[in-house]
């Protein structure tokens, strides 16, 4: 009977302690659940996710895969363990490995033993040399679109994953999955504000606003920083001819030509109408005569309209200058690449020149 009442003693103690354990957890997720919707910004959201999920899951190694939306394929977006630097901006196929079945069925996973499951693939595995053992997973789903991933594997504690922690994830992913998509949509609407709705570069308003924030940043580290203005010539006869739709079409494709010349740091404008404008941070004189150079020549052997059958031939009028040598503030740089562009607008035109 002693032994009875002790043994009883334990298990309610157990059970007390297991509760206790699963309160403080919810309320450790609820906390972080807190966090992660608190911000609009992805990449606070995604820092959040990295400092909050190891504290929680007790994995050796974790990673967040978002879904690429053109590709439909899965990249490797935070990667945290053994070999991170091998695995991070890699790429799964749809239905591909464990974390790609969990992408195209929409259903969280758990995998005792991976190399049992025909759902594995070892490609990570033979890249890095690490040793797969067990594995959750669980789809990030807002408004019933999958936005990614989350994947651990191999506990630190214990042999293997379990349901309870399975169930953990599961919980965790509803609001990394909210906060990742609000952040999302908060970021195309600041987008819609700076962005021109026809050619999606960046508007006048951010132009101003761009080029002022580069003229104090390449005056305080003493860097030079240059202008590239780009009428094209004779475009309102291919309105004339072949209609505004046409025209629209027009103009995306060049915008399309000038952000594939151009490098990523810089900062492409569509002006108003047929204009274009390019900031060229920390970007000498000559430099940005080449890159001139080189647009003019992309555009050149462009064939416009080609998808509509009238494959077109255009030329365009380029005109750039530099801060500091040729303009000591923003409004004196605007003034000296316009003139220089127009400088070419009003005689040869098909040609690039320096202020």
């Amino acid at each position: 009977m002693i032994l009875l009442s002790v043994f009883n003693i334990l298990v309610i103690k157990m059970r007390s302690s297991v509760y206790k354990r699963k309160i403080l957890t919810l309320k450790a997720l609820s906390e972080i659940g807190k966090l992660l919707t608190s911000t609009l910004e992805l990449d606070k959201v995604l820092k959040l996710v990295l400092e909050k999920v190891g504290g929680i899951l007790s994995a050796k190694n974790w990673s967040l895969l978002l879904v690429d939306e053109l590709t439909q394929e899965l990249y490797f977006e935070i990667v945290v363990g053994d070999f991170s630097d091998k695995i991070k901006g890699k790429r799964l196929k749809a239905g591909e490995g464990i974390a790609g079945w969990v992408f195209t069925h929409k259903k969280p996973l758990l995998v005792t033993d991976a190399e049992k499951d025909e759902r594995f693939s070892p490609f990570i595995d033979n890249v890095t040399g690490f040793k797969t053992k067990s594995v959750i997973c669980c789809p990030l789903i807002c408004r019933n679109n999958v936005l990614g991933v989350i994947e651990l594997i191999n506990k630190k504690i214990g042999k293997e994953f379990t349901e309870d922690d399975l169930e953990i994830l599961i919980y965790l992913s509803d609001y990394i999955a909210i906060a990742i998509d609000n952040a999302r949509n908060f970021s195309k609407i600041q987008e819609l504000t700076v962005k021109d709705d026809l050619t999606c570069l960046y508007n006048t308003r951010f132009f101003h606003e761009m080029l002022d924030r580069e003229i104090k940043r390449a005056f305080r580290k003493n860097r030079e920083l240059s202008l590239i203005f780009i009428d094209m010539d004779h475009f309102k006869e291919v309105n004339d001819t072949y209609g505004h739709l046409y025209g629209s079409q027009l103009l995306k494709e060049v915008a399309e030509v000038i952000k594939n010349t151009i490098r990523s740091i810089d900062i492409p404008i569509r002006y108003g109408g047929d204009e274009f404008v390019i900031i060229l941070p920390e970007t000498t004189k000559e430099q940005a005569g080449l890159v001139a150079e080189r647009i003019l020549n992309n555009i050149r052997n462009k064939d416009f309209l080609s998808n509509v059958g009238l494959s077109l031939k255009l030329t365009a009028s380029i005109g750039y200058a530099n801060f500091p040598e040729d303009a000591k503030n923003k409004e004196e740089l605007v003034v000296k690449a316009d003139n220089a562009m127009y400088k070419v607008k009003n005689t040869s035109r098909n040609d690039f020149v320096a202020a």
